[in-house]
């Protein structure tokens, strides 16, 4: 493994400080489902169940809108997008304190579905502002920002939340979302790198959306259908033994597993394509049941299929940046954000029903092979022809 290839990109002009702001704007948006569920289950006292209706609302808000949102950045730019994104979302943020139940959960939906999708933007500033060349590797920094986002995100809300209230937790999101917003307005990132010109009219989804990228599509649902359904087996594990205090030992082994993944991913020379790492990954996922009831056997057995995630993560947005035309890019790593939806609302269930049945093990193997399955699906996509080149030239 070498490191000295994410030095040469974070060298790269407007890299770090790109970066650094993105992993900050990121912290809010990771802490947004544990707080809307501490606020409505124990603030406004309506029990989990209807808090779990409000994080669905909001999700499947995100999966229809992100999409929308990022054919906005396509269309009219990224400060078009903030302006209604941010607007949307410090909107909802710093007025849900006042909110009853049925009026946070309409608008719940409303800001996932008009709400600035901060992991989108991202990806997308990240894959302009480094040549093809090396966006595996910015892309792998990318993907470790993220998961650096979610250790320090939820802990920071439910610090905020249990010293102070909910109340000052959701308002403390939404000024977060706007000073970053307004950062990032101002700052005014490309969104296409400038060796990629445009020449002609811009291309329709039926000249790019084929096999291939439907394929990398297909490995990002399979993909989140594997972590959310480890999440709730581990979850599940846990309670069987008592131990739900561990819970913050054992997320936080996964997510540095994840960035050790990423940085290997990263320096290598030849990295593996995406159906191998959810191949692995799925693979990896079923024997995890057999650390069920020790804590320590559990993390352990949690690592090999979780050094997968953010390689995983950095190599479908790699591909999806590339087989996309660039006057698509928003759209295509929109389509992108909404499979991982689409993969965690599938995961979750099947695990939640596997659990139920036969334990946390089968939840852990009940994923796995469906991962593997997924993974199947992609294969036979990806053996279909490529999609047609997009119109771009490349600048000498």
């Amino acid at each position: 493994m070498d490191l000295a290839p994410f030095k040469h990109v974070l060298m790269l002009p407007g890299v770090r400080s790109l970066a650094l702001l993105m992993f900050f704007a990121r912290m809010p948006p990771a802490a947004t489902g544990v707080i809307l569920t501490l606020h409505v289950a124990v603030t406004l006292d309506k029990g989990y169940g209807a808090a779990g209706l409000v994080g669905a609302a909001a999700t499947i808000g995100m999966g229809l809108g992100t999409p929308l949102m990022g054919r906005l950045i396509d269309q009219r730019g990224l400060r078009a997008l903030l302006t209604v994104g941010v607007t949307a979302s410090a909107a909802f943020w710093l007025t849900a304190p006042l909110m009853g139940y049925w009026t946070l959960l309409c608008t719940s939906f409303g800001v996932g579905l008009l709400g600035a999708p901060m992991m989108l933007i991202g990806r997308q500033v990240i894959t302009a502002l480094v040549p093809e060349s090396r966006r595996r590797i910015a892309l792998s920094v990318d993907s470790i920002s993220v998961e650096l986002s979610y250790i320090g995100g939820p802990a920071l809300g439910v610090f905020v939340a249990t010293k102070f209230s909910t109340n000052a937790a959701l308002l403390f999101i939404g000024l977060s979302i706007l000073v970053a917003g307004v950062l990032l307005y101002w700052m005014n990132p490309p969104m296409v790198h400038e060796d990629e010109i445009v020449d002609g009219p811009q291309p329709k989804i039926v000249e790019w959306m084929r096999g291939r990228i439907v394929g990398v599509l297909v490995v990002c649902v399979g993909a989140t259908v594997c972590l959310a359904g480890m999440e709730v087996s581990a979850i599940a594990s846990l309670e069987h033994i008592g131990k739900q205090s561990w819970l913050g030992v054992v997320f936080f082994a996964m997510c540095v597993a994840s960035i050790a993944g990423g940085l290997v991913y990263g320096g290598v020379k030849r990295a593996p394509s995406v159906l191998v790492l959810l191949a692995l990954m799925a693979a990896l996922e079923i024997p995890v049941g057999l650390g069920d009831g020790n804590v320590l056997l559990l993390c352990l057995l949690l690592v090999p299929m979780n050094l997968m995630c953010a390689p995983l993560m950095a190599a479908s947005g790699e591909h999806i940046s590339r087989l996309a035309p660039p006057t698509a890019r928003g759209l295509a790593l929109g389509l992108q954000g909404s499979a991982f939806t689409i993969g965690g609302a599938i995961g979750a269930p099947l695990a939640g029903v596997a659990v139920d049945h036969g334990g946390a093990p089968a939840g852990f193997a009940i994923v796995g092979v469906a991962g593997l399955l997924v993974a199947g699906v992609a294969w036979l996509l990806a053996r279909q022809s490529k999609p047609v080149a997009s119109r771009v030239t490349m600048s000498s």
